[in-house]
C-alpha cells in the first residue's frame, strides 16, 4: 500500500477526537509534568492501523494510532558516528522545536546481548567511544533523558557463557523470569505477631505499609535479628540467575545459567531488553542526582538456620564389602530465603532472584570501561539526565546489581533504569528501585552491599532494615526510572515444561500495555515512568530451545528482533492495562 493510501486512510484518524483522547493520557497532568517527546511512528505501525481501517476494524484501528501516538524512547545503536550524530541532533533539534524532552535509548555497547537475537554492537572500546562522542555532539546544549545501555551491567561479559548453556530441567530466558520458587516454600507466613506490627507502616523513604500485614519470613539484613524468629525457610526453595538484552534494531534476548533444582520445577524466564531497530521516541525524565545537571522532568513529585542437609548413612561393614567405605558427600544445601507469603519475593510471579558470579575477565574489564567513559561523556553536556541499566525485579538481587552499578560510575549518572523490554509489574520495580536506591547510600556510607535489604526478604524485615540505614532525605538518593511500555498484566508464565526453554521475555503472548508515560509519578524516588521498549516491535524469532524456524508457543515465524510484529501489537492493544481508551467520556456522575 502506497504511502499516499495510507495517509489518505489514516487522516480522517488522526484528525478525530476520539483518538485524540486515547492518545494523549497524560493531559491531565500537563500543568504537573514535564511534557515527553512522541518521535514518527514505525511506517509498518501505520500501515496496520490503514488495514484495519480499510477493513472496518475501527476499535483496534484507533486503539493502535493511541499508541504508537504515545511518548516512547528511540533507539540508537548500529549506526555509525557520523550517522548517529545526525540523526540524534535531528531528534532533539525536533523536540526541542516542540518544547518537550526525549527519551533516547543508546545500544551500542560491544559484545551486547552475549551474541543472542540482539546482538551486534560496536566494533571495540575505540569504535565505542568514538560513537558515544558523535551522539553527545548531537545532543549538543540540548535536554535529553538517556537509558544508556539496556542490558550491559546486569548481563556482562562474564555471565554470557552461564547464558549461552541452559539447562533443560530448570534454567531459562534471558532476563525476565528465572529461578522459580517452590510454591510450597510460600506458605510458611504464619507469624501471628506481625500481622498488626503498627512500626511497618511507616518507614524512612516516607511510605507507607498500607496493609500492615506481616510479610513472610525472610532473614533480616546481615548481622540483624528479628525479636521473634520466623519458621524455618522451606529446604527446596531455588534460585536461578537470568541474564538478557536487546539489541538496538532488534529485539531483546538474554540467557541465563541454569537454576539449582527447584521441588517442584516451573517455567523460569531470563530477561533480556530488547531496543527497537528504529524506533525514535522517549519520554521525558529529572535527574535527581546533585552531582549530574539534568533537566526539570516535573514541578512537583511526590539469617535465619540454614536447613541441615542430609546424608545418607554408610552401610554397615560385611564380607562383602571392604571393612571402610567411601563416605558420601553431603548434599547441597539450598539458599536458606522464604518467600514472602504476600509478594516479599519483590515478582509477582512465582520467580526467584538469583546472582549470576561475576568473574573479572578483560571483556568485563572492558565493558565497565565503556559504560564510564559514556556517564562522563553524557553528563557533562550539563542537561541531559543518564540512567544506568539495573535490570529487573526478577533478575539480580539488591547485592549483586549494586557493586556493578558502583563500577560503572552510578556516582556520576543520574540513576538507573529497570525493567527494560521486560514485563515486572510497576509494583515489584517500584520496591526493588528503592532498595537499590536504599544500597547505594549505604555503600555510599562505606557499607557493605552484601549487607543490604534485598527484594526476597519479607516486607517486614526489609523495612526494618531500611529504618535503620537509609537518609530520610530522598534528595541524597539516587533515583530511578522504569519502562511500562509492556508491563500491564506483568510477566508471562509458561506452561510447565511446555518448552526447554521458554524464553518468557521474548515476544510472550497475551500481555499488554502498562502505565501511560509520565514524569508524575507520585514516588519522590522514581523520576518517570517510561515507554521505553517500542512497543510492537519483536523481541526475536523466540525458538524456545527448538530448531526453528517456528515460534512453539505460538505457531508461528516470528519477525527479526526490532521488527513491527502485527500480532503482538494488537495483544498489547487489547490486553492494555489501564485499557486503551477510544471514546471520549463526558464528565458527570458515573452509574
Amino acid at each position: 500500500m502506497s504511502t499516499a493510501v495510507v495517509a489518505a486512510v489514516t487522516l480522517p484518524l488522526l484528525m478525530s477526537p476520539v483518538v485524540s483522547a486515547a492518545g494523549r493520557e497524560d493531559d491531565d497532568e500537563s500543568s504537573r509534568a514535564t511534557r515527553l517527546y512522541v518521535p514518527p511512528p514505525d511506517r509498518e505501525s501505520y500501515r496496520q492501523v490503514a488495514r484495519l481501517a480499510w477493513r472496518g476494524d475501527f476499535r483496534d484501528s484507533a486503539g493502535l494510532l493511541a499508541m504508537v501516538r504515545t511518548p516512547q524512547a528511540i533507539w540508537y545503536g548500529d549506526e555509525t558516528p557520523e550517522q548517529v550524530e545526525r540523526l540524534v541532533r535531528r531528534t532533539t533539534l525536533s523536540a526541542a522545536w516542540q518544547g518537550k524532552l526525549p527519551v533516547l535509548t543508546l545500544y551500542n555497547v560491544p559484545g551486547r546481548d552475549c551474541g543472542s537475537y540482539s546482538s551486534g554492537g560496536a566494533n571495540g572500546i575505540a569504535a565505542y567511544e568514538a560513537w558515544i562522542d558523535a551522539v553527545a555532539d548531537g545532543i549538543g546544549d540540548r535536554q535529553a533523558l538517556i537509558v544508556l545501555e539496556p542490558d550491559s551491567l546486569a548481563l556482562l561479559p562474564s555471565d554470557c557463557a552461564a547464558a549461552a548453556d541452559p539447562d533443560p530441567a530448570g534454567q531459562t530466558d534471558q532476563t525476565d523470569q528465572t529461578g522459580q520458587t517452590d510454591p510450597a516454600a510460600q506458605t510458611d507466613q504464619n507469624d501471628q505477631a506481625d500481622q498488626n506490627d503498627q512500626a511497618d507502616q511507616n518507614d524512612q523513604t516516607g511510605q507507607a505499609d498500607q496493609t500492615g500485614q506481616a510479610a513472610a519470613d525472610e532473614p533480616p539484613a546481615a548481622g540483624e535479628q528479628p525479636a521473634e524468629l520466623p519458621p524455618l525457610p522451606d529446604a527446596h526453595a531455588s534460585t536461578a540467575p537470568p541474564a538478557g538484552s536487546a539489541a538496538p534494531g532488534t529485539a531483546q534476548e538474554a540467557a541465563q545459567p541454569a537454576n539449582p533444582q527447584p521441588t517442584a520445577p516451573q517455567p523460569t524466564g531470563p530477561q533480556p531488553t530488547d531496543p527497537p531497530s528504529t524506533g525514535p521516541q522517549a519520554p521525558g525524565q529529572q535527574s535527581t542526582s546533585p552531582q549530574t545537571p539534568a533537566p526539570d522532568l516535573s514541578a512537583s513529585q511526590s539469617p535465619a538456620p540454614d536447613p541441615s542437609a542430609s546424608q545418607s548413612p554408610a552401610p554397615e561393614p560385611s564380607a562383602a564389602q571392604p571393612s571402610t567405605l567411601p563416605e558420601l558427600p553431603p548434599l547441597p544445601k539450598p539458599d536458606p530465603v522464604t518467600p514472602d507469603p504476600d509478594g516479599a519475593t519483590g515478582t509477582s510471579d512465582p520467580t526467584d532472584v538469583t546472582d549470576t558470579p561475576e568473574v573479572e575477565d578483560p571483556e568485563t574489564a572492558a565493558r565497565y570501561s565503556e559504560i564510564n567513559y559514556a556517564v562522563d561523556v553524557l553528563t557533562a553536556l550539563g542537561h541531559t539526565a543518564v540512567y544506568l541499566d539495573a535490570g529487573h525485579a526478577g533478575w539480580h538481587s539488591v547485592s549483586s546489581i549494586v557493586p556493578r552499578l558502583i563500577k560503572a560510575g552510578i556516582d556520576r549518572a543520574t540513576g538507573f533504569a529497570l525493567n527494560v523490554s521486560h514485563y515486572q509489574t510497576d509494583q515489584d520495580s517500584a520496591w526493588y528501585g528503592r532498595l537499590i536506591s536504599s544500597c547505594l547510600a549505604y555503600a555510599d556510607e562505606g557499607g557493605d552491599p552484601e549487607d543490604c535489604a534485598d527484594q526476597r526478604w519479607s516486607k517486614r524485615h526489609a523495612r526494618r532494615w531500611l529504618r535503620a540505614h537509609v537518609p530520610g532525605d530522598s534528595s541524597r538518593m539516587k533515583h530511578f526510572v522504569t519502562d511500562t511500555s509492556r508491563n500491564g498484566r506483568g510477566p508471562w508464565i509458561p506452561r510447565l515444561g511446555a518448552h526447554v526453554d521458554a524464553e518468557p521475555w521474548c515476544n510472550p503472548p497475551e500481555r499488554g500495555l502498562g502505565r501511560r508515560p509520565t514524569t508524575h509519578t507520585g514516588d519522590p524516588l522514581l523520576d518517570a515512568a517510561l515507554w521505553v521498549k517500542t512497543p510492537g516491535e519483536s523481541d526475536g524469532r523466540c525458538l524456545r530451545g527448538t530448531d526453528g524456524p517456528l515460534d512453539p508457543e505460538r505457531g508461528t515465524v516470528n519477525p527479526e528482533a526490532g521488527e513491527w510484529f502485527p500480532e503482538q501489537a494488537l495483544e498489547l492493544v487489547r490486553y492494555a492495562e489501564p485499557a486503551v481508551g477510544v471514546i471520549r467520556r463526558t464528565t458527570g456522575p458515573r452509574h
